[in-house]
């Protein structure tokens, strides 16, 4: 049976009250928090950095998910880490070298993973996919939240899946974008393992059972042999 991990997009969450928030998630069962670390040059949105990454980790033992979407991430891998990330993502279309960058985040003791742009090939990830431990698609266009699910991005999880099975390797397939309800039992069914969610998780009343709505759904396409 799949087992589907959660992320929480802290950019949707209440900033004013992160401490709370949290710590409710924690209790919730909550697997991850996403951090959208974004610099203003790669994507027009400017976000946080790691003053709040430390401060989160400071009041939770979750697991710790740095998504950085900035120009030169190289730049920055030993502070976020410090900082308490324990997996850190990268864009390969960033002006870092990803084999560099992948060898600087192992490096400092994390978890590394390269990010796909919706325009970006999966093929473009080829190269790097036996150093990393997680491969992040794009389902929204990065720089701000809140965005529409691009249905065609399911493809490129497939594709990714497929290249996985065939090939023995063991990296995570991510997902980023406009993950609720509704899109999210398409990209388990198409092999992602972990499922980033903003928007639709913080408007919840109840955030643990629709996670949990989630997870039930996955635990049910794996029952019909379809993830």
């Amino acid at each position: 049976m799949k087992t589907i991990q959660i992320s929480a997009s802290i950019l949707s969450a209440d900033m004013a009250n992160l401490t709370a928030v949290t710590e409710g998630l924690e209790r919730d069962g909550l697997d991850m928090l996403h951090f959208d670390v974004m610099d203003g040059q790669f994507v027009p949105n400017i976000t946080f950095g790691m003053p709040v990454l430390a401060a989160v980790d400071h009041c939770t033992n979750l697991f710790l998910d740095v998504h950085l979407m900035i120009a030169d991430p190289i730049r920055y891998v030993k502070q976020f880490a410090e900082a308490g990330a324990d997996l850190i993502t990268f864009h390969i279309e960033s002006n870092s070298d990803p084999a560099a960058t992948i060898a600087a985040i192992h490096e400092a003791g994390v978890k590394a993973g390269i990010v796909l742009k919706p325009n970006t090939s999966w093929e473009e990830a080829i190269p790097y996919l036996e150093q990393v431990e997680v491969v992040l698609v794009m389902t929204v266009e990065p720089g701000f939240g809140g965005q529409s699910f691009l249905w065609d991005m399911v493809e490129k999880v497939k594709a990714l899946r497929q290249y996985a099975q065939e090939h023995g390797l063991s990296y995570q397939i991510e997902v980023d974008g406009g993950i609720n309800a509704e899109t999210a039992p398409r990209v388990i069914e198409a092999g992602a393992e972990i499922l980033v969610i903003g928007s639709y998780l913080f408007r919840q009343a109840d955030p643990k059972s629709a996670m949990n709505a989630i997870r039930e759904e996955a635990a049910g396409l794996s029952a019909q042999g379809r993830a």
